[in-house]
Formats: C-alpha cells, structure tokens, sequence
C-alpha cells in the first residue's frame, strides 16, 4: 500500500512541475509574440527577476512637430507603446495614433494600428500577466526606394509635402509571473508615412506592414 501511495505521490508531483513548465513556456509564447502580439518571434533577450510594482502607463497624444523624423520617431513609440494593465482594451492605444492621421486616412491608419497591436483575445490573455510594451527608438534612415516611387507616381499620387521614415529599435515587453517579473526583447522595424506641409505640423498617411519597411 505504501508503493502505490508513493507512486500516486509522485504522479501528482510530476504533474504539478509538467503544468508549470507549460504555464512558463506559455508566458514566454505570449511575450516573445511579433508586433501585433499574435505571431511567435524568437526574442533577442528573456530574463526573470523580482522587481516592485510598477505603475500603469496610459495613453498619451502624439505631440505635433513639422519634422518628419521627429514625427517618425513619436509615432513609432505611440505605436509601439502600451499598458494592458490600463483601463480599457486596445482601442485606447489605437486611438493615440489615429489621431494624428491625415484626415483622408484616418481608416486606413486604424487599420494599419490593429496590425501592429495584439487581437482582442490576445490582449485579454497579456492583461492577466499584466503585460506591457514599450519601444526604443536606435535609428532612422530614409528608404532608398523612396525617391523612386515619388518619380513613378502620377501626378498628385504622392503629396508634395510626403515623406517616408524607416525606423529601426527594439521593442521591450515585459510582464509578472506569480510574482516573477519576466522580460523579452525584440528587434523591430517599420516605415512611417506622413504628410508634413510647410508651416504646418505632421500627420500620418499610411504605416508599413509589421517587420515590412520600405526597403
């Protein structure tokens, strides 16, 4: 009786570290997601550590500028920035960008945003590891292709006052596991259009596909 007590024993043992593993693994499946959050990407960095609560971040308005690379650059942070622990669902960061659209844009812009930020199941699934991203901007480059498509367009395709940005960093999501502060990284590009008239500040016209900027 005393075996099969052992044996029953270290079953529920074997089981108990089985699930842990799969539970670690799976936080680790959510946090090294691409750009959007639901596409597996192999991260730079992951490392585990104790840390004290941090406060949630909330969404913030793109402040306005008439330089295209400071643009670039605000709006790629924008984008890449968010806070499931905040009140409310991805709609609010989504709404950061859409602001500071092109007029003409602005659903196209909100389209190209949903790809960049994790579904709506997905995003339930990060808020109960309390899970937030932020973006490192490392450089910016204006495409070399660019100058090629403003010579093929057709006559009032492309605004004059258009520019295109590349911009290059890396991305930093963190999240807590029973009470373990777990962190991936991972490198991130993408190409921001926008419209910058003269005497006027910025707005954005289209963004890249996730992990496709303008070569």
């Amino acid at each position: 009786m005393r075996l099969a007590h052992r044996r029953r024993l270290i079953i529920v043992i074997g089981s108990g570290i089985v699930l842990t593993v799969l539970l670690v693994v799976g936080l680790y499946g959510l946090l090294r997601a691409g750009p959007g959050g639901n596409e597996p990407a192999q991260p730079q960095e992951a490392s585990m550590s104790l840390r004290a609560p941090v406060l949630a971040a909330r969404p913030r308005p793109i402040l306005e500028t008439s330089d295209p690379a400071e643009f670039a650059t605000r709006v790629a942070r924008a984008l890449l920035t968010w806070d499931t622990r905040y009140t409310g669902d991805s709609s609010k960061w989504e709404q950061v960008v859409v602001e500071a659209a092109d007029a003409d844009e602005a659903v196209a812009v909100a389209s190209d945003v949903r790809a960049y930020l994790p579904a709506p199941s997905m995003w339930k699934r990060l808020a109960a590891y309390g899970t937030r991203q932020r973006f490192e901007v490392q450089s910016l480059k204006v495409p070399s292709t660019w100058s090629t498509a403003l010579e093929q367009a057709t006559p009032g395709q492309i605004p004059s006052s258009a520019a295109a940005v590349t911009v290059v960093g890396t991305r930093h999501r963190e999240g807590l596991w029973k009470a373990e502060h777990v962190r991936t990284t991972r490198a991130v590009a993408l190409t921001v259009f926008a419209v910058c008239p003269k005497g006027h500040p910025c707005s954005v016209l289209r963004l890249s596909l996730p992990d496709r900027p303008l070569p």
